[in-house]
């Protein structure tokens, strides 16, 4: 899972402490890296977040496993491209001190000046420069080299922007070419050592959320990717976007290869729901709405500083009104670290915890966790509630991984 949310990550240790399983928590070159990214956390930073809230879960630290997702040159690809790299080599050594141990690395964007996508030649030869940087800082730090996930056509990370109609499967003969031009690269550049090490391949099995639609997956038109493993000896697959697909395709998807399942917005959007749905019982509880509510201060702070949604959403003004709260995309995640955002959580949560909610007022605007509060397993409080929202939205995949 892929979040820097601490209800989230709570819930994901939660679960994985109950079902005695490891929990592979990836962060993002957008979300943690040298800068600080978005969440103004390096990869230590992060790594120490972590391990904070696992160690308040009952999840031993050994049964983390931290990843780095789409590492690469996107946060600098403003700039050209040897700077961007420049980097990107940084960030990624960054990681690797850290104790990160698996690494998607993702230099598929072009940089200022260059197309929007790159050869797969052009991609391989950095992705195995930066291979390089990461075993150069394994060996100085002395650590466990960390293993690799590479890939040409790999999906935007946080799903795309725009009504999605078809996606082509990546074929056969593309997959098994990603691993050639990437042998090859590696090998020029000294890296064949980080080449034994590459455990999985970003492709594309048509499975992908858009703002307002979810493309499902479909294992007959995949079969022919999923078939080609049998050429990929020691590979698997790893999916993105995996966000919002039935249970039964998560399942589908791990049968056929694509071991690998990730998921973040998908989980930001399930809490969202929970604190939009407490917001309505507050205001039902008071008898009219409140001036200060929770979903009346997002809009505030998304108006405030849109450049989180800005260029994913379009449409008329009521059009992105509407998705600034409700997308897929759920572009909303980044504003629930606001102190101001933060500060109105904490009122919601102090406002609903003098008295227990009532299970009607559940049933009402929190449907979904009804039965388990009628049952006795959730308790009806803030809290409580918000964690099982996101423990309904990672089941699936607990499931689906438990398969295999």
């Amino acid at each position: 899972m892929c979040s820097a949310h601490p209800l989230v990550i709570e819930a994901a240790c939660r679960e994985a402490a109950r079902e005695n399983s490891a929990l592979l928590i990836e962060a993002t070159c957008n979300q943690v890296n040298q800068d600080g990214g978005y969440t103004g956390m390096t990869p230590r930073d992060f790594r120490g977040f972590v391990t904070g809230i696992a160690g308040r879960a009952g999840l031993p630290a050994a049964s983390l496993v931290f990843g780095g997702d789409h590492l690469g040159p996107n946060p600098w690809r403003s700039l050209p491209a040897e700077e961007a790299m420049a980097k990107a080599e940084t960030m990624v050594g960054a990681y690797v001190n850290a104790g990160f141990r698996k690494l998607h690395l993702d230099t598929s964007m072009g940089c200022r000046g260059e197309p929007a996508a790159l050869a797969d030649e052009i991609v391989a030869e950095r992705a195995a420069r930066l291979a390089r940087a990461a075993e150069a800082h394994a060996a100085a730090a002395g650590r466990e080299p960390p293993v690799y996930v590479i890939g040409t056509e790999v999906p935007p990370p946080g799903g795309a922007t725009h009504e999605l109609q078809a996606i082509e499967v990546t074929s056969p003969d593309a997959a098994e070419r990603t691993l050639a031009v990437h042998r090859d690269a590696f090998a020029r550049a000294g890296a064949e050592n980080a080449l034994d090490r590459v455990i999985a391949l970003v492709v594309q099995p048509a499975v992908e959320f858009g703002n307002s639609n979810v493309v499902v997956y479909d294992p007959e038109r995949a079969r022919p990717l999923s078939d080609a493993l049998a050429s990929l000896p020691g590979l698997v697959f790893e999916a993105h976007s995996t966000d919002y697909q039935p249970a039964g395709s998560l399942a589908a998807l791990v049968e056929d290869g694509f071991v690998i399942l990730k998921v973040g917005p998908g989980l930001t959007f399930a809490l969202r729901e929970a604190l939009y749905g407490l917001d309505a019982i507050a205001d039902t509880l008071r008898g009219r709405p409140r001036e200060a509510s929770l979903r009346a201060m997002m809009e505030r702070l998304m108006l405030e500083d849109p450049r989180h949604w800005r260029s994913h959403y379009s449409g008329t003004a009521e059009q992105q009104r509407l998705q600034r709260h409700f997308s897929y995309s759920d572009r909303i995640r980044y504003y629930w670290t606001h102190p101001d955002a933060a500060a109105a959580v904490d009122r919601l949560f102090d406002q609903l915890s003098v008295a227990a909610i009532p299970e009607t007022l559940v049933s009402q605007f929190l449907g979904r966790l009804y039965p388990a509060v009628a049952g006795g397993t959730v308790p009806a409080t803030p809290r409580d509630l918000c964690l099982a929202a996101v423990d309904a939205a990672l089941e699936p995949y607990r499931v689906a991984t438990s398969l295999r």
